[in-house]
């Protein structure tokens, strides 16, 4: 089985738990540990840097992990070095976190037009400016980064992001496969994060995009040569998928092919953590409303059940629905396979004048840094 070492951290499976805003919040990564008896590496929700530093009451409550997340990893969302540093600093001195996973990934137009996300490796001197200032504040904590390959096939970022990375001190990389014009559509490119293990033989290599099922991630490695695999949208309404990835790393063949009822008693379990999280049972089960075409894909559930489903506000609203789905239903062929974004090309949304200069030392302005975490 493939080894990766995160810092002091072995991740066994090599398989982590991708950071998806309003998704992977302490309800979800319970669930998904649950199904992997502990294996693997679970990441929180994007934090910003911003709100973090300011302690925002939100933030705070995001970045709260139990005693039996180990270890505890937060990715953090920054564009200025110096509000990363600090927050990075934050995180260190007060034990909040054992991992720092650093977004460099995030497509969306609100964070691309300031200038973040998956915009910012475009200028390399700011992009290595931030991580030196992570790396020099997290002390003994790894600091790693996940990425895109660029903003569009003309302008590719991956490599030299690569190689400032490592020369920083970044102690791991994850790439997904797409560019940000692509968003989540199209195929993800699985050669680029190949040559970028090549590139950057020094420190370990995730890979990331259209991992559906562990065939899916098992191939990744074999194919790529990368070190692991970070999964996002495959695991959407599979939480049990974690599962199946540990068996498929260890040398098993089993594969989960949950029953109807199966799939609705972790359904009622999501949401009954997401009210107990969230304090309030009711913005728990609204909360959950956006995971159920999702567990319920490919399995037949009329149209009225799934209005239904979907405007429920009451754990006993949601037993009694529930209650109406056969739970003999055997696991639908097909289920598998693309969930979640889908969108395909776009155009990227930059700043003025962001694609002039790769090499500038311009800074995005203070307004480009978000004050909200999660989704």
């Amino acid at each position: 089985m493939t080894q990766l070492q995160i810092g002091p951290h072995p991740v066994q499976p090599p398989v982590v738990l991708a950071p998806m805003a309003g998704i992977t919040n302490a309800p979800f990564r319970t669930l998904c540990r649950e199904f992997s008896g502990g294996k693997g590496l679970f990441v929180s929700e994007m934090i910003t840097t911003r709100a973090l530093v300011e302690r925002d009451a939100k933030t705070m409550r995001l970045i709260h992990f139990d005693g039996t997340e180990q270890p505890r990893s937060v990715q953090l969302y920054g564009v200025d070095p110096a509000t990363v540093g600090k927050a990075v600093r934050m995180i260190a001195d007060e034990g909040l976190a054992d991992h720092i996973d650093l977004n460099f990934g995030c497509p969306v137009p609100k964070v691309t037009r300031k200038g973040g996300g998956s915009a910012l490796p475009y200028k390399r001197p700011l992009l290595r400016a931030i991580l030196r200032e992570a790396v020099a504040g997290a002390g003994g904590l790894p600091v790693t980064m996940k990425m895109r390959k660029g903003i569009d096939d003309d302008h590719l970022t991956y490599l030299d992001a690569g190689r400032i990375a490592v020369e920083e001190g970044v102690t791991a990389i994850a790439l997904h496969g797409r560019t940000a014009a692509q968003h989540y559509g199209g195929t993800a490119d699985w050669e680029a994060i190949a040559r970028l293990k090549e590139a950057v033989p020094e420190i370990p290599v995730l890979g990331n995009g259209d991992i559906w099922s562990a065939a899916d991630a098992v191939r990744m490695v074999r194919e790529t040569g990368c070190d692991g695999v970070v999964v996002g949208r495959g695991c959407l309404g599979r939480p049990w998928l974690f599962g199946d990835l540990v068996a498929a790393f260890e040398g098993g063949g089993e594969t989960a092919a949950p029953s109807f009822g199966e799939v609705a008693a972790v359904m009622r379990r999501h949401a009954q953590l997401l009210g107990e999280w969230l304090e309030d049972e009711a913005r728990g089960v609204i909360d959950f409303r956006k995971h159920i075409a999702w567990y319920t894909k490919g399995f037949p559930v009329g149209s009225e059940l799934r209005r239904r489903l979907a405007t429920a506000s009451s754990l006993a609203e949601l037993d009694e629905l529930l209650g109406r789905l056969d739970p003999g239903q055997p696991w639908p062929a097909h289920a598998d396979g693309p969930r979640g974004r889908t969108s395909g090309r776009n155009r990227v949304v930059l700043p003025d004048g962001w694609l002039a200069d790769p090499y500038d030392s311009a800074c995005v302005g203070a307004d480009a840094e978000l004050d909200t975490s999660g989704g």
